[in-house]
């Protein structure tokens, strides 16, 4: 008893529940405590040594000592030394020291000798929240290749991680199987946590479904992806167990569709969707008007009279479905749904459970993840990708400086005459000193002065919503901070100007470029920068797949937690390079699920 009580403490100390995550803390150095017979120059070494003389001055001792193992004699220097170190050293004295050897000159010396009692071995040190000394003893009597194998992991990994633990032979660096051994235990290690975390539940609702009929009334066919999408829910309604997928799709691949299906999928029963703004509430609904034509569909917002819901079967609103009495509901779905918390997401969840049953739970993405994250989030919610786009966009990508200004500028005129609308994004709202671009409020004079129709809004503007929809009925140009960069369709737009493009990661960049040419216009991006060069930005002009520039974004920056799906707090993988090692998450997701 007592001894788990005191293994708790140490993993609490650690801040670790497992074996596993006992095993990925590995030693930061080695110290070789055997002895050898020929000095290593700039490499600590163990000495077999009798001291033949101490000199002490002011800040330091100086010790002469015969080397056995070697056969001559070395200097010894103390820099700073602690009163107790001046009694480890006596004239006539033989011990095992240890330090770094220096040889310059033809003299060798020994920097901060230490004494040593216990040799033989190689002792790994560690930098953790407990001492080195405890922590070893820790892995000893814990780790082990038994310990491991017990867990599932594979035995490759087992040897190659003991070994690092154990080394037989001091480890400069961690490549090859070792490398692939710590790749491989953090990913496992993730994705079982991650699987533990998923709960079954009880569907309010399961039935077959057809969607055949309601295909065959759109007025354009479906890609094979929005298909297989929508089969994967169909398939998902006809369990018992409620639903948690995670649609991802790429800008303007038609999830809207999907979300619409699911809806029809589950008539009779009753639809909830949750969006994160009123102008993506009003567009889904729109549309849910137009292609279920005979299904009773309302729309909630904060402006909406309380009335008795229950006599819908398509409920879609914003957050303000959080403050309703909401009727029973067999599918919940929320698009989106990184702009929502955690919180705000259960909520909803709970509004319309039943008791112990709770509905199918779908959320979407315009937000394309790499490939490996698919894997790896899969691990505790099933993933749908929608990887293509029901038609090819006609978008040229281009970056630009200050000397392409003037050219610039011709281009939005020409656009405005054709009845096209031009979208510019600065990167501040306001001046700052640190930045080396206008912000918006500088540069609106510019604009307002040169040209009719010019809107203005950003995150902090209470009436962005209302400035978006005027803009888009009447305006020319929208000035505009990164606010835009979801959802809000702008059919008109035909050329999106990003300021400061470099400052922006590409993922944001391409959900920007996606607010053009959204109804088969030909579209421009502009990528404004400062830079003489950007390797970075000219890879993103020849990449139009949000999935591609999802696993370029992870190259060019470090990925970070995904037990949320998006970045944020949590530790980063310290091994796992998501742009390089799908072949690894395959394996282990093989294995845990065999």
């Amino acid at each position: 008893m007592k001894q788990e009580k005191d293994k708790e403490l140490k993993f609490k100390k650690l801040g670790i529940d497992t074996v596993l995550e006992l095993a990925l803390i590995i030693p930061s150095s080695y110290e070789d405590y055997r002895i050898h017979n020929s000095l290593q120059d700039q490499k600590f070494q163990l000495i077999d040594a009798t001291i033949e003389s101490v000199f002490r001055s002011a800040n330091s001792i100086q010790i002469t000592f015969y080397v056995h193992n070697f056969g001559y004699s070395i200097q010894g220097v103390l820099f700073k030394p602690k009163p107790y170190m001046l009694h480890q050293f006596q004239v006539g004295s033989r011990d095992y020291y240890y330090g770094k050897i220096d040889c310059k000159g033809g003299h060798c010396s020994m920097s901060m000798p230490k004494r040593v009692t216990s040799i033989g071995a190689i002792t790994p040190k560690y930098k953790c929240a407990l001492r080195s000394d405890v922590m070893f003893r820790l892995i000893e009597k814990y780790l082990s290749k038994e310990s491991l194998l017990n867990e599932g992991v594979k035995e490759w990994v087992a040897d190659e991680i003991i070994n690092i633990h154990f080394a037989q032979d001091t480890v400069s660096t961690l490549e090859g199987r070792c490398l692939d051994a710590l790749k491989y235990l953090e990913l496992y290690t993730y994705m079982q946590k991650l699987s533990a975390k998923r709960r079954y539940f009880k569907s309010i609702v399961s039935q077959k479904c057809i969607y055949d009929s309601w295909c065959k009334t759109l007025p354009f066919e479906l890609t094979q992806q929005q298909i297989k999408s929508i089969q994967d829910i169909a398939d998902d309604f006809s369990k018992e167990v409620a639903a948690k997928r995670m649609i991802v799709g790429d800008v303007g691949s038609g999830k809207t569709m999907v979300i619409l299906a699911a809806a029809f999928m589950m008539l009779p029963h009753r639809s909830i969707l949750m969006a994160p703004t009123t102008i993506l509430a009003k567009q889904l609904y729109e549309e849910a008007i137009k292609f279920l034509p005979n299904v009773k569909i309302i729309l909630v917002t904060n402006k909406t009279k309380k009335i008795d819901l229950s006599a819908y079967d398509f409920i879609i609103g914003t957050h303000a479905l959080l403050y309703r009495e909401l009727p029973q509901a067999a599918l919940v779905m929320v698009d989106e749904q990184h702009r929502f918390g955690t919180i705000q997401r259960n909520m909803l969840e709970k509004l319309v459970s039943s008791g112990k049953k709770k509905p199918h739970y779908l959320q979407f993405s315009a937000t394309p993840i790499p490939r490996t994250q698919a894997m790896i989030e899969s691990s505790h919610i099933d993933v749908s990708l929608i990887t293509t786009t029901p038609f090819k966009k006609d978008i040229d990508s281009k970056v630009i400086g200050k000397e392409d200004f003037k050219k610039l500028i011709e281009h939005i005129k020409q656009e405005i005459e054709k009845q096209n609308q031009v979208l510019i994004v600065y990167p501040l709202v306001e001046q700052s000193e640190m930045m080396a671009y206008q912000s918006i409020e500088e540069a609106r004079g510019y604009w307002e002065k040169n040209f009719k129709n010019v809107y203005i809004t950003h995150g902090k503007d209470k009436e962005k919503e209302q400035v978006l929809e005027d803009f888009r009925d009447n305006g020319d140009i929208l000035i505009s901070t990164t606010v835009v960069e979801v959802g809000i369709s702008l059919p008109r737009l035909s050329t999106v100007v990003i300021v400061g493009a470099e400052r922006l990661g590409l993922s944001t960049l391409h959900q920007l470029r996606g607010r053009v040419s959204r109804t088969g216009l030909k579209g421009y991006c502009y990528l404004y920068t400062n830079l003489q060069k950007s390797q970075r930005l000219e890879e993103f002009t020849k990449t139009t797949s949000g999935f591609d520039i999802a696993n370029l974004d992870l190259k060019y920056r470090k990925s970070g937690d995904l037990l949320t799906g998006v970045q944020q707090s949590g530790s980063s993988f310290r091994w796992v390079d998501f742009a390089h090692d799908e072949l690894i998450v395959q394996e282990v997701k093989k294995d845990l699920t065999s």
